[in-house]
């Protein structure tokens, strides 16, 4: 199994509609053959000095593939090369942590 956790920020004030971009695309993400989890979140301010905020402009996906062939075909996608397309002018900066568990 693969995890990606992918941090996304935006520029000021597009937060919000990156995120409606996003929600637009998970049916089509879910749908595909090896994907576990997909699904973004924000902040939760309730921990205080014990959490790293990740600020109003950001927010993580977090995903679960099968395998990283499942993976890599994802990135290939028609549907994920529009949102890319779509939101890259709104965004900053996009972070990929792809990781394995152990």
């Amino acid at each position: 199994m693969i995890h990606v956790l992918a941090f996304i920020t935006t520029l000021p004030g597009k937060r919000d509609e990156v995120l409606a971009a996003f929600a637009a695309n998970v049916p089509a993400v879910r749908a595909e053959d090896g994907c576990i989890e997909y699904g973004a979140a924000t902040d939760i301010d309730v921990f205080g000095g014990q959490q790293a905020m990740l600020g109003p402009e950001s927010f993580v996906v977090i995903e679960k593939w099968a395998s990283a062939e499942a993976l890599r075909a994802h990135l290939q996608t028609a549907h994920m090369k529009a949102y890319a397309e779509k939101t890259k002018a709104l965004l900053t900066a996009r972070v990929l942590n792809i990781v394995e568990p152990i």
